[in-house]
């Protein structure tokens, strides 16, 4: 049967198998991305994956599985092989070396480009995670073997770096510009705050590129800043398909200079100053630019930014999200001015922060009250409630969902099995859930469920009297248990199992096509006449015998 299939047939089966129309899709997950709880059976505890993480696991399982096929048969390995060269993943940098070497020499025995293993390669990640270490390679070695290893993939599309590039930031961008320029569509580069001019000059030569995440990993000093940034500080990039620019770290300079860029078709813009506490990044100032074709804006830095000037300049924008740790000024005492006319586009908002908004984790109270970090507490809670009151049908007359991003903080939920009582946490908690659904909003979480929704592990076998007793408990409980599923979600959803993998938005996902032709096969299999199969049945002839 394998020899009566064609080749077409095959390549497009391991197509379905690889599953990697995800990793081939344009731009990043975004800030509203859900991520997804799994028990670590290790260390006995649930545990939360963020969206990267999840793409980063679902690159090793396509890689396992495209393994498993080259590895079944000698036809079959001729035909796959293409498909392991597709996605080329990292964990340790000393395989880029040995990679470097194998697409050397496919090059050397190919008579044209297109017989290379190289050209295959669309997506190009090196991960921040190394388990083992780099086995004596230089850090030269290695810079070489990924400026080689671009230079053999012609029809690159994605190119992520995830580990800090360095000094070696230089030649890997030369690389990408002269080998893959016609084709790169997305790049993530994490450099450090010297290299800033060579970025700039980098995106200069990538006239192509879609979407665009820079992590800046070190500071530059105020003194240094046009200095280091020489010619590149007057360059005024013209990047006509950039749709999603996401900037994390130092970033002030480089918000900067961005301002007068010419960037026709943005339409997400992300910034995460992450634990920089340098000069506020003139957001305002990029968004009067900018700010009127974005229809994501997130917002995720210390410094307090004006968000009500900032949503005034983004009449389109469906998805915003903020701090909600910051202190906005004027209020009330009541809600935060977070707009001064209604913004009728804006559905979905995310939240930042909230660390200390119930009472656990970092946000636990102090045993002295005369504690610096106890007063912080104090008045992050009093912005974190002003921030709530805002995000009402008066301001946001069609906003669905408002979502909380903090992981940190639904760890911290998980490990104290829900706010605290003592200090108000719970209440809080009651307070915006009511808030919410008086206004018809539905308060989520970083993994998509009701906010109050926490993994469980599977019960233990136990009497029916026990099971009586815990559903009678469960009946009295009602709506108000933290922890419990609201009356508006179906009874299905508490009894499925935790996503391995978090929905990503923007993916294909094909997987389910094959998996529905394998169980239609199983039921025509298990209905059919075995009679009529007996009479239709071509004898099979005798087997010689063995000698």
């Amino acid at each position: 049967m394998l020899n009566d299939l064609p080749s077409e047939l095959w390549s497009q089966i391991f197509d379905l198998a690889a599953d990697e129309d995800i990793l081939f899709q344009h731009g990043f997950p975004s800030v509203m991305a859900e991520s997804a709880w799994y028990k670590d059976y290790i260390l006995g505890e649930w545990r939360l994956r963020s969206p990267r993480e999840a793409m980063n696991l679902l690159q090793r399982r396509s890689y396992f599985t495209k393994k498993s096929i080259i590895m079944t048969c000698r036809r079959w390995r001729e035909l796959g092989s293409e498909f392991l060269f597709r996605c080329l993943y990292f964990s340790d940098p000393y395989k880029l070396i040995s990679l470097c070497s194998i697409l050397d020499s496919s090059a050397a025995a190919s008579s044209t480009i297109t017989m290379s293993l190289g050209w295959w390669t669309k997506r190009i990640h090196i991960s921040r995670y190394h388990p083992s270490p780099s086995r004596g390679a230089s850090l030269e070695d290695m810079e070489n073997a990924l400026a080689s290893i671009i230079r053999h993939c012609p029809n690159l599309e994605i190119f992520v770096m995830e580990k800090p590039m360095g000094p070696t930031f230089g030649p890997v961008a030369d690389a990408l510009s002269t080998f893959a320029r016609r084709s790169l569509h997305t790049v993530q580069w994490n450099v450090p705050g010297e290299s800033l001019s060579k970025v700039i000059w980098a995106l200069s030569v990538l006239p192509r590129l879609v979407a665009a995440q820079i992590d800046v990993e070190s500071p530059v000093t105020s003194a240094q800043e046009m200095a280091n940034l020489g010619s590149a500080a007057n360059l005024i990039l013209k990047l006509p398909h950039l749709q999603h620019l996401s900037l994390r770290g130092y970033v002030e300079e480089l918000v900067e200079q961005a301002t007068s860029w010419h960037l026709p078709s943005l339409k997400t813009f992300s910034i995460d100053s992450g634990v920089s506490t340098n000069d506020l990044p003139d957001v305002v100032e990029f968004i009067k630019q900018h700010g009127h074709s974005l229809g994501l804006l997130d917002l995720n830095c210390t410094p307090i930014l004006d968000v009500a000037t900032i949503l005034d300049l983004c009449p389109n924008i469906c998805t915003f999200s903020f701090n909600c740790d910051w202190r906005i000024s004027p209020h009330d005492e009541i809600s935060s001015q977070l707009a001064r006319v209604p913004h009728p586009n804006i559905t979905s908002i995310g939240l930042h922060g909230l660390s200390s908004a119930f009472g656990v984790g970092l946000g636990a109270p102090r045993a002295s009250p005369l504690d610096p970090t106890e007063f912080y507490r104090s008045m992050t809670q009093r912005s974190n409630d002003l921030n709530m009151a805002a995000l009402n049908k008066r301001n946001f007359p069609n906003l669905q969902r408002v979502r909380a991003l903090s992981r940190t903080m639904l760890n911290d939920l998980n490990r104290a099995d829900g706010p605290n009582v003592e200090n108000g946490g719970y209440e809080r908690w009651n307070r915006w859930w009511t808030h919410c659904t008086t206004h018809g909003i539905r308060l989520e979480d970083c993994t998509g469920q009701m906010l109050g929704t926490l993994p469980e592990d599977e019960p233990e076998e136990s009497s029916s009297e026990e099971e009586e007793e815990s559903e009678e408990e469960d009946e009295s409980e009602g709506e108000d248990s933290w922890g419990t599923a609201s009356e508006d979600e179906e009874d299905e959803e508490d009894e499925e199992e935790p996503h391995d993998f978090p929905p990503l938005p923007g993916g294909v996902n094909r997987t389910p096509e094959l998996t529905l032709l394998l169980q239609e096969v199983r039921a025509m299999n298990m209905g059919r006449d075995e009679e009529l199969m007996a009479r239709v049945r071509i004898p099979r002839p005798p087997s010689p015998p063995s000698p």
